[in-house]
């Protein structure tokens, strides 16, 4: 999980060949660049997420406009508050509280003018420790509980301004404490497509150059997941999912480990914090230094171990060398020349045994303390998850007591409906007879609307029919008087004309769709003369044959010719009507558009039975057709012989009643 702490956090020594990869948007970045370049880490500007204003920005000006309607206003994100502020020219109310997430959108809002103590800014992190503080939405709600009381919400408006899309965890918890929540979307998240030469940087880290990656959000964390498959070979999204990960929050590392990444430090929210955690994952340079007697190997370890948790700058210990050959006078070594050389090697082999037992102890130790840092880490880690996981069941659970709460509510009115249609059911029951001929009665009463509104005898033989098929289970003296009615009625309908209105209203139909091609007085096509050239009779011939002059043949056959071309010129017809030539072609659209509404209307009156409006409508169309239109043209005479027929066939037939079977059940009703 996280790096080995140990070393000195702020020093450069070894820090040159590290590199720490930022995927924050463009720009968000520029005061932890700078922190992490004090300390000698080079950066990699990678966003993985783009913010854009939202396409339609009027809800979110609208909301803006009208902060007085508000008891409370979050901002889920620094993106957030920057948006709202772009939006807005009006100067924030002092007394209209803010609600924000993170240290991060704290000093957003400070930048733009709104801080405390002159703004009730509440955060996470207010009247509370900041290292200690939950910056997320859980934490937030805390907040607001802790500084206004959730149930002071009650029935009052809270503005929630965030992206497009995010967590309800928070609309949710203060609707469920009576707020009336209102959500806006202040910003878009899209996906950048890095550059060629960022992509060519995380080809040279991911081949073997150390480094570490910052992921701010789970968002971002799916997008690098996405592009690595579009962009980097199997090998390279291997050394991807294990290169160290640092997020601020648990719930984007949980995510980054169900994608696969299995390195993963949480360290806080607010730039500090990322700052000091990425420092700590850089690897440092051992630098060997001379033993000391008063500092033993296991004391140095036992520095070394408090550096490790507290991240201070305490130099780690090294290898022991071996201790210093002791000091011995120029007359004792003259005076025991003989064990001299025995005593030396002695020492030297006890010396030389020494530094290795001390060498090889401290390697466990090293190796001791590395296990123990790597357990407690992981010992961490799943303590973090399981009170994550903890959280969640807490929530499933309560969100499971609303809803079986409202199950219960819902299973308590089903049984008071069930009881009362049982009752209703109960009451029915009671009177069958009663029942069914209040149902007949219905019946009969829309058979006879239907049968003196559209004329349609078949649909109220029906009616009555069904309505003898209902009665005929019943063995009450009431019911067969009526049934006898009915009867009566039912002979009355099979015995009146009917009158084929679908028939004549086709015909009225195919009238209409021949009106467009129906030539108008004037505009007959006239046949136009072929030239061609007179064939001349043999002069001499004719002349032998009659005995006449040939000059007199010849003068017959020249006037015959010019008269024959002379009539193919000029065409003489009759028009009774004068008003037909006066009608230009403009103006005979419109007849032809006033024929068919003529004719629509007939229809019209055809099917709900008006005599009166069909009759109208049918001279209308019959004078229009003589007058207006060609009647020696064959399609013109069948138009005209279509309507006669629609008018001849449309007579007027009375209709009978069903007042004996409506008399019958209203006299059963009167004596009930």
């Amino acid at each position: 999980m996280a790096a080995d702490i140990s070393g000195n956090t702020s020093s450069s020594v070894g820090k040159a060949a590290f590199t720490v990869v930022i995927t924050r948007p463009a720009g968000q970045s520029n005061e932890l660049i700078a922190r992490l370049a004090e300390a000698g880490v080079a950066t990699l500007d990678f966003p993985l997420i783009d913010i854009a204003p939202v396409t339609d920005a009027a809800p979110l000006r609208a909301a803006l406009a009208s902060l007085e309607r508000y008891a409370l206003v979050v901002f889920v994100s620094p993106n957030a508050v920057d948006q709202a502020f772009a939006h807005s020219d009006a100067i924030w109310p002092h007394a209209l509280p803010i609600g924000v997430v993170g240290p991060g959108s704290v000093q957003t809002l400070a930048r733009h003018g709104v801080a405390a103590p002159a703004y009730k800014v509440i955060s996470p992190s207010s009247g509370t420790d900041e290292e200690s503080a939950r910056f997320d939405s859980e934490g937030l709600f805390a907040a607001i509980d802790t500084a206004l009381g959730a149930t002071s919400l009650e029935g009052k408006r809270v503005l929630i301004v965030r992206g497009d899309g995010g967590r309800e965890w928070l609309a949710e918890r203060l609707r469920e404490a009576g707020a009336e929540v209102e959500t806006v979307a202040a910003y878009r998240r899209l996906v950048p497509e890095p550059t060629i030469g960022g992509w060519a940087r995380v080809h040279e880290l991911l081949a073997g150059a150390p480094h570490a990656w910052l992921l701010t959000s789970s968002e971002g964390v799916r997008n690098l997941n996405e592009l690595a498959h579009d962009h980097l070979t199997a090998d390279e999204i291997v050394q991807l999912k294990r290169a160290p990960l640092v997020t601020p929050h648990p719930r984007i590392a949980q995510t980054a480990r169900a994608l696969g990444f299995d390195s993963m430090t949480v360290s806080g929210a607010g730039d500090e914090c990322i700052a000091r955690a990425l420092l700590a994952a850089v690897p440092t340079v051992v630098q060997p230094v001379p033993s000391n007697p008063a500092h033993s190997p296991a004391k140095s370890r036992m520095t070394e171990t408090n550096a490790s948790t507290n991240a201070s700058s305490q130099p780690a210990a090294t290898t022991a060398l071996p201790p210093n050959q002791p000091f011995t006078p120029y007359e004792a070594q003259k005076r025991h020349s003989a064990s001299g050389p025995l005593l030396w090697a002695v020492v030297v082999i006890l010396a030389c045994a020494a530094g290795g037992g001390g060498f090889v102890l401290n390697r466990k130790l090293e190796r001791a303390e590395q296990q123990l840092a790597q357990r407690q880490q992981a010992n961490d880690t799943q303590t973090n998850e399981l009170r994550i996981k903890t959280e969640q069941a807490l929530a499933t659970v309560h969100q499971s007591d609303a809803q079986v709460a409202q199950l219960e509510g819902k299973l308590a009115d089903s049984q008071t409906a069930q009881q009362a249609l049982q009752q209703q059911y109960t009451d029915l029951a009671r009177n069958r007879d009663d029942w069914t001929l209040a149902e007949v009665g219905q019946m009969l009463s829309a058979a006879s609307q239907q049968l003196q509104l559209t004329g349609n005898t078949q649909l109220a033989l029906f009616a009555l029919q069904s309505a003898d098929t209902r009665l005929a289970a019943s063995d009450s003296p009431q019911a067969v008087t009526v049934r006898k009615a009915i009867a009566q009625d039912i002979d009355k309908l099979k015995a009146a004309p009917s009158t084929d209105l679908t028939g004549l209203a086709i015909k009225l139909d195919n009238a209409i769709d021949q009106v467009d091609s129906l030539p108008l007085s004037g505009e007959a096509p006239i046949a136009h003369a072929t030239p061609k050239a007179a064939t001349w009779a043999d002069t001499a011939q004719v002349a032998a044959a009659t005995g006449e002059p040939r000059w007199k043949v010849w003068w017959r056959e020249v006037t015959s010719g010019i008269g024959q071309q002379l009539t193919s010129l000029v065409q003489v017809r009759r028009i009774d009507n004068a008003d037909a030539m006066l009608v230009t072609p403009d103006e005979g659209y419109f007849v032809r558009e006033n024929l068919k509404l003529r004719l629509l209307s007939a229809r019209l009156a055809l099917l709900s039975r008006n005599q009166t409006t069909l009759k109208s409508d049918l001279l209308a169309a019959q004078n229009a057709l003589t007058r207006y239109f060609d009647n020696s043209s064959k399609q013109t005479l069948n138009v005209i012989d279509l309507v006669k027929q629609v008018d001849g066939g449309s007579a007027a037939v009375e209709l009978p009643n069903l007042s004996t079977s409506l008399q019958a059940v209203n006299q059963y009703r009167s004596r009930g």
